[in-house]
């Protein structure tokens, strides 16, 4: 006998659609932490020395930070399917590129090409989901595709090393942008821009989605520049990005060559270690996001509650990174960066529900701007640490990140979730 109240039950096709998202984010940071992790052979090849090899890692975090907005408006304009298909197949090809560079030079210019490719994923990322995600599920729902990413970065140093103790470094940057084409040709088979032109949604899921974020399928024409830009909420995320962006790119790009010249471990326990402190990140992205959701639906407000998450993050990241620094043993360090990793992730899922909650059609846009100051922080880090390092010690890094903790919570203070800017 057939049961006809499943017949009524909405299909999932919402949560493949954010599967296919989280799998994106994944692949990302599995293509930008490939670097990071040749980096000692790299110098080692062409005799770079710090200062160089920073900058060479450096000119993907510029490349990112400046095409964010564009990046962010090619999806509000033509939409995430065809926009995100041509962002992902145009940073693979730039990805791989650099196994023919021959100079410093061509590596930057090969960096910052890939960085302007990567630049849109996020933003338009963001902006896919806004017309499937149900706005109380829209806080874990950027919280586990972020969770995704650092889960990409966390496996791929030990999978890097792995393959360049056997293969030798450019096979790494050969084998991981692969799955970047495999990727774009299944989203744009299965994704669609509005959930009412896929033909495996049913009527119940259509109901469910359009009751919550409306029914609207009207193509975004001119984003509304002026009222995003002259928000004062738009640039207080936009700092409070920047000072998250600064301490992640440190953990993203020079973490594993901090473990390898300071602490003193070997390639292989460098890649281990650095995939554990990418891994606690996982965690707090899942926690985070989760976490704010639900403390929204009680007397807290949603104002409160993605406050309180965000706070509460930055001023835990900051006292872990101080310990981190200070710690005499090289293990301890690394389980410091663990936690300071896991208390600074618990921000990222309520940073990127907030372009959601304030953004609305232009999410893509609103989080292009606060993705783009969020990376010229991490552009500002990379780049600057070999200074750093150079004129102060490692030690200057986690000062450096601590202050800019402090400093997040206290931006957190003046967000509210809840005021509409576009």
């Amino acid at each position: 006998m057939m049961n006809w109240p499943m017949l009524n039950r909405p299909t999932r096709v919402r949560h493949v659609v954010l599967g296919l998202t989280v799998a994106a984010y994944m692949i990302t940071y599995m293509d930008r932490v490939v670097i990071s992790s040749a980096a000692p052979l790299i110098r080692k090849e062409f005799a770079f020395d710090m200062v160089t090899m920073t900058l060479i890692q450096g000119a993907f975090r510029w490349g990112y930070s400046l095409f964010q907005i564009p990046g962010g408006w090619l999806g509000d304009r033509f939409g995430p399917r065809r926009a995100l298909t041509g962002i992902v197949i145009w940073w693979s090809l730039c990805c791989s590129a650099i196994v023919g560079m021959w100079s410093a030079w061509s590596m930057k210019a090969c960096q910052f090409l890939f960085g302007m490719g990567e630049a849109g994923a996020f933003p338009t990322a963001t902006r896919s989901l806004s017309r499937w995600i149900l706005p109380a599920e829209r806080g874990f729902a950027q919280g586990i595709t972020h969770a995704g990413s650092r889960l990409g970065g966390a496996i791929t140093p030990a999978l890097v090393a792995w393959v360049i103790l056997h293969f030798g470094w450019r096979a790494a940057f050969l084998t991981l942008p692969s799955l970047g084409f495999v990727w774009a040709i299944v989203w744009f088979l299965y994704y669609r821009d509005h959930p009412s032109d896929h033909k495996g949604v049913n009527a119940a899921e259509l109901k469910l989605i359009e009751s919550a974020v409306g029914a609207s399928k009207k193509v975004v024409g001119a984003v509304p520049w002026k009222r995003i830009l002259g928000s004062p909420q738009m640039w207080i995320l936009s700092a409070a990005y920047f000072c998250y962006g600064y301490s992640l790119a440190f953990y993203l790009d020079l973490f594993p060559t901090y473990l390898n010249s300071a602490r003193g471990f070997s390639i292989g326990k460098m890649g281990f270690f650095a995939s554990l402190t990418l891994l606690a990140g996982v965690f707090g992205d899942l926690g985070g996001g989760w976490l704010s959701d639900i403390l929204s639906r009680t007397s807290l407000g949603l104002r409160r509650a993605r406050q309180v998450v965000a706070i509460s993050g930055f001023l835990l990241g900051g006292i872990s990174v101080v310990l981190a620094g200070q710690a005499a043993d090289p293990v301890q360090a690394v389980w410091f960066s663990c936690t300071s990793m896991f208390f600074l992730e618990l921000t990222v899922g309520v940073s990127w529900a907030i372009p959601l909650d304030i953004g609305g059609d232009f999410a893509g846009s609103v989080s292009g701007v606060m993705n783009t100051w969020g990376n010229v922080g991490g552009a500002v880090s990379t780049s600057l640490s070999g200074y750093l390092v150079k004129y102060f010690g490692w030690n200057a890094i986690f000062v450096v990140m601590a202050t800019l903790a402090v400093l997040g919570a206290l931006l957190f203070t003046r967000i509210d979730a809840e005021k509409r800017i576009a």
